[in-house]
């Protein structure tokens, strides 16, 4: 079997930082008094295991109207700067040049873009007029894991091929103020905005770990449709975030895991580290009882859920950089939860490099 190595792993966040408690303060001013059962919903804000998160518009935005024309150029604008510099840092970081790059991979779900993110920033970051491109949309939380397991499976067709994917994700523009929905609030509790980029190749890497990357296997739920997604009017995408999710974790995401592990050919006590996406705080705990794993024990998880919120796609990525960059070494299980309702899980091995 052909391995594909990890070269090089980036995060960029936006330039905005919003703190908890001023979200919350700026919710109360949009929802109280209008939304009957925001006094209740509001201690989200103190139980969701969040500081702070990042926008890539100004806090004083949400407090104006914004339609689709608004919400979209916000979203191209802060995209593009997260895409061009996470894409720029970890070329940077895996001694790659923009030229030598043969494939993009850009993952995204919170805005439109056509021609797509990657052909947007073409000549910023610098690609080569033949690079293959392969923009993919409405994966949501799911798109970090299973955007990495694309990128794999293409630089495993074509040896030699140098991958990059790009993980962008804009949340915050489409805060809704108009519809009084439950899932507003929560949206407006738990995301940020965030990006990540990776490297891919079969080609060994010179690193202090080497972090090679096996199948990715999915897992799809019928009749799921309306537990996670975005309904679309005249105002703009409208989350849709069932309070189902955290009872659906407990209840079936252990045997999507065994699916994932049988598919790998691993046991779970071969597995010395789940790297997780962190939903929010009651989706941490339910992924910790249905793995049997002990309680706490996505430390990283938290943390980042701590200082980014859920910048949905990426932040997987995120927990994985932390988890990386700790030294962590042995076989490890990325796993995400997205709309369809749906599983992404990506086997990884981190073992000693030459470096």
């Amino acid at each position: 079997m052909t391995s594909v190595y990890l070269h090089a792993l980036s995060t960029e966040l936006p330039q905005h930082c919003l703190s908890q408690a001023d979200v919350k303060e700026r919710a109360a001013s949009v929802f109280s008094g209008k939304y009957p059962q925001f006094e209740r919903l509001s201690t989200s804000f103190g139980t969701a295991g969040i500081d702070k998160r990042y926008s890539v518009v100004p806090s004083e935005w949400f407090a104006e109207q914004h339609g689709w024309a608004d919400r979209n150029n916000a979203f191209m604008d802060g995209a593009k700067a997260m895409f061009i510099a996470a894409a720029n840092r970890a070329l940077s970081d895996a001694g790659w040049s923009s030229h030598e790059v043969d494939c993009v991979v850009a993952v995204c779900s919170t805005g439109i873009a056509t021609p797509s993110l990657e052909a947007q920033c073409f000549s910023e970051v610098g690609f080569r007029r033949d690079i293959m491109r392969v923009p993919v949309f409405g994966l949501g939380c799911a798109g970090g894991v299973s955007g990495l397991a694309t990128a794999r499976s293409i630089a495993t067709c074509r040896p030699g091929f140098k991958v990059l994917l790009v993980v962008v994700e804009t949340c915050t523009i489409s805060f809704r103020a108009d519809r009084m929905h439950k899932a507003d609030i929560i949206a407006s509790v738990l995301f940020g905005d965030g990006a990540a980029a990776a490297c891919l190749s079969t080609e060994l890497p010179t690193t202090t770990h080497v972090v090679s990357l096996s199948h990715g296997h999915q897992v799809l739920w019928p009749d799921t449709l309306d537990i996670m997604g975005w309904n679309v009017d005249d105002v703009g995408l409208g989350v849709i975030f069932d309070r189902s999710i955290p009872t659906f974790v407990t209840q079936k995401f252990a045997n999507a895991a065994h699916s994932a592990l049988r598919a790998a050919d691993l046991t779970h006590e071969q597995i010395d580290r789940y790297i997780c996406h962190p939903g929010g705080a009651k989706v941490v705990e339910a992924i910790e009882g249905a793995l049997n794993l002990t309680e706490n024990s996505l430390d990283a998880e938290r943390d980042v859920l701590r200082s980014c919120g859920n910048m949905s796609a990426p932040t997987v990525m995120y927990v994985m950089k932390s988890i990386l960059d700790a030294g962590k070494t042995g076989q490890m299980m990325a796993c995400t939860l997205g709309p369809g309702f749906s599983a992404s899980f990506l086997p990884l091995h981190v073992s000693a490099g030459a470096a």
